[in-house]
């Protein structure tokens, strides 16, 4: 009789007791492969049950979205979860404004199952503050085999010299050879590549990462600027302003030989049907052995409601789950954070990106790229885009860049 008596009272507070997993996400996966990376994450977030708010923002590799995201935060109305690069996350665990996720992090063995530097990358003062979603490279050359075919090119170039050299034959055709995006964050990948190629891992990491003066005084570095200005010769006339994607297509469609840009880019070839290693090419840039990482995150911010509160933890731990790592990185373009996911389904593209991440984890090989802001606070990242944007598109010197580039680093300093 007593269970007759309470058994109504449990059934009508029991939908009250279980608040619906809730998120707003706010992210810069717009693009064709990104986008059906983003709806992939969106289904399975829905097919668990949650409710899921899109937020998008278009454009400027994600400083668009940043833009927003700091008015939201100021006028106290923060999104659920927001796709952020780690040294955003620091600063804004530093304001103490992202959500613990230990308790996820603990039930899921995330620290079994994270490559230890992501591990770290995803925790403040050794909490668990972001999920990462995935592993991009940004040392990558998309090539257009049937223009590289028409000069008697079989191989992507394996130095920069044999660059120049192959670019020079493809512009003699007709050909632009190198395609690129006018926006300071596309100019700055390149940088980072030629910086990576020029001078080696223990350079990248000295100049671009400690920020030694020694290395960005030194000829090396000269000898990059020169580089670039080499480089500036190959790109067409109406770069300035053009998206990465739509300079993607520009392989693709056969109006440009090369592009240099991170693995996403593979995504977009795949969107549209092409095959790798048959409809384009894609391998690593000159370099010595090695690794620029970018890992798109998502850091959970402090909100209020059980609902938002349950759809955060849902959100982190389909994210980091073994399903997730692979529907979503088959779509994107990139590989998983996670290790251990099967690789059987991965093209040759991600097949030796994966083998060139793991040989890069006992080594120094495995570093951050500034050109999407994972290798610095955001005014020292500055600092060095707008030397190389400024070079870039100037008739600036190598060593007047040199020279810039120190003074710019040493006011973002102060």
């Amino acid at each position: 009789m007593l269970a007759a008596i309470c058994l109504p009272v449990f059934a009508l507070t029991m939908p009250n007791a279980r608040a619906e997993p809730t998120v707003e996400v706010l992210h810069y996966w717009t693009s064709g492969g990104e986008a059906k990376a983003a709806s992939a994450l969106k289904k399975d977030f829905e097919g668990h049950g949650g409710k899921w708010i899109d937020s998008p923002v278009a454009g400027g590799g994600g400083s668009a979205a940043m833009t927003v995201l700091r008015s939201r935060v100021l006028s106290g109305d923060a999104p659920t979860a927001v796709q952020l690069k780690s040294p955003a996350i620091l600063e804004w665990a530093e304001q103490g404004a992202l959500a613990n996720l230990d308790d996820v992090a603990t039930k899921e063995h995330w620290n079994d199952i994270l490559p230890k530097r992501l591990q770290t990358l995803m925790q403040y003062d050794g909490h668990y503050v972001a999920v990462p979603v995935n592993i991009h490279r940004t040392d990558m050359i998309w090539a257009n085999p049937e223009l590289l075919a028409s000069v008697g090119a079989g191989d992507v170039p394996k130095s920069w010299d044999e660059f120049n050299t192959l670019a020079e034959k493809l512009q003699a055709k007709g050909v632009i050879p190198l395609a690129l995006g006018g926006q300071p964050w596309q100019e700055v990948i390149l940088f980072e590549n030629v910086v990576l190629g020029i001078g080696g891992t223990e350079f990248y990491q000295k100049a671009l990462i400690d920020l030694d003066e020694e290395a960005l005084k030194s000829d090396t570095m000269k000898k990059v600027f020169d580089e670039m200005r080499i480089l500036r010769g190959f790109v067409d006339a109406d770069f300035s302003g053009r998206d990465w994607n739509l300079t993607t297509a520009m392989v693709m469609n056969g109006k440009a030989a090369m592009q240099i840009m991170g693995d996403w880019a593979k995504g977009e070839f795949l969107a549209a049907g092409k095959v790798p290693g048959k409809d384009f090419l894609c391998v690593s840039t000159p370099s010595k052995d090695g690794y620029l990482f970018n890992t798109d995150s998502f850091a959970m911010f402090e909100v209020s409601g059980d609902d938002k509160v349950a759809g955060q933890k849902l959100l982190a731990e389909l994210i980091v789950g073994e399903k997730f790592q692979e529907t979503f990185n088959l779509l994107k373009g990139s590989i998983p954070a996670r290790l251990g996911v099967p690789m059987d389904k991965f093209d040759e593209c991600a097949l030796q990106s994966e083998k060139d991440m793991q040989a890069s984890q006992g080594s120094d090989g495995f570093l951050p790229s500034v050109g999407v802001d994972m290798a610095l606070p955001g005014a020292l990242t500055g600092a060095i885009v707008d030397t190389v944007t400024s070079h870039f598109n100037s008739d600036m010197s190598s060593d007047d860049a040199v020279s810039k580039l120190l003074e710019n680093i040493e006011l973002a300093r102060d």
